[in-house]
């Protein structure tokens, strides 16, 4: 048997855009539901997605639903990662949060929004977990709460099962997202046990798809790769311009303070020797501060202190003081 990867937009949507009782379980497993609160019923609400661009259509899967006591529920599958993707999320959010009533209606009607955010992509590589909750709190008493978003964002290349203890069905649900795909020669007993996950494996199997639909699924896959390219070439270009610009920068104000030093101590040695000798000291000064500066915006920019000291002769011991 062969099968299809579920994060794909064909697939997802049809894991859970099509089965209220699949999305409902990974709502249960993935949200942050206190006891008793838990999903017990889903109507899917019509999607209101808008790419920002043509090449990025593709690249942003959502559901949307509601439970019978109006609490809204959006789930998106972000493929790759891009600076402006929190600002969208909480403004999907708080626009869904803000239709929920008309002009000149009570506020008391208004229900919570979840927005559930599955990103295959690390955007938080400072932070060791995987789940990331968003909620507005106050800030010196973290148990005072304003309710109604919440915001959370899973990594799915952090996530492996057998360095966390969470919730059975979370650990399954996020096993199906990362281990089944177009590679799949067997599933796990684990996954197959459970028979919500057996049927989300099931409706991803190639043989349940239409050719004109494995077509789609191919070109989803083929836009992905050329938005990593693009994403990819233009952080690359940020850096090194980056990188040219600090460096001419610091050699410029290295070089601007070496000579006013250079030219303050030639005056003080006499009118022709001491404006050769100063000159000469200030190029020397300029030079050391310009590579100073630079040194200084290279670790900026994360390079490692070895490379810093090849690149600009400085020691180990000068480029640590800086």
């Amino acid at each position: 048997m062969r099968y299809l990867n579920p994060k794909a937009d064909l697939t997802f949507k049809r894991v859970f855009g099509e089965h209220p009782d699949l999305v409902m379980s990974l709502l249960n497993a993935l949200l942050p539901l206190a006891p008793g609160e838990e999903i017990t019923d889903i109507e899917y609400l019509p999607s209101e997605m808008v790419p920002e661009n043509p090449l990025r259509k593709n690249s942003i899967v959502d559901v949307r639903c509601k439970d019978k006591l109006n609490r809204q529920f959006i789930v998106e599958m972000q493929m790759i990662w891009s600076p402006e993707f929190k600002q969208r999320v909480l403004f999907n959010a708080s626009k869904a949060y803000a239709r929920q009533i008309d002009s000149g209606e009570n506020y008391h009607l208004l229900q919570p929004v979840y927005s559930l955010n599955i990103v295959n992509d690390i955007f938080e590589p400072e932070l060791e977990g995987y789940y990331h909750h968003y909620r507005l709190v106050h800030v010196e008493n973290s148990d005072k709460v304003i309710d109604g978003l919440q915001l959370i964002f899973v990594e799915l290349p952090k996530f492996h099962p057998h360095n966390y203890s969470e919730k059975k069905m979370q650990v399954l649900w996020l096993r199906y997202l990362t281990e089944i795909n177009e590679k799949t020669v067997e599933v796990p007993e684990e996954l197959l046990a459970n028979p919500e996950v057996k049927k989300a494996v099931k409706a991803v199997e190639e043989s349940a798809f239409t050719p004109a639909q494995l077509l789609g699924y191919e070109k989803f896959w083929d836009i992905i790769s050329v938005e990593k390219t693009l994403y990819y070439s233009a952080e690359q270009k940020g850096w090194k311009n980056g990188m040219k610009k600090g460096m001419e920068e610091g050699i410029e104000k290295g070089m601007e303070k070496g000579m006013e030093k250079g030219m303050e101590r030639g005056m003080e040695r006499g009118l022709k020797e001491g404006l050769k000798e100063g000159l000469k000291e200030g190029r020397e000064e300029g030079l050391e501060e310009g590579k100073q500066q630079i040194a200084r915006n290279m670790k900026l920019f994360g390079l490692a202190p070895n490379d810093i000291a090849k690149i600009t002769g400085l020691s180990l011991e000068e480029i640590n003081q800086l």
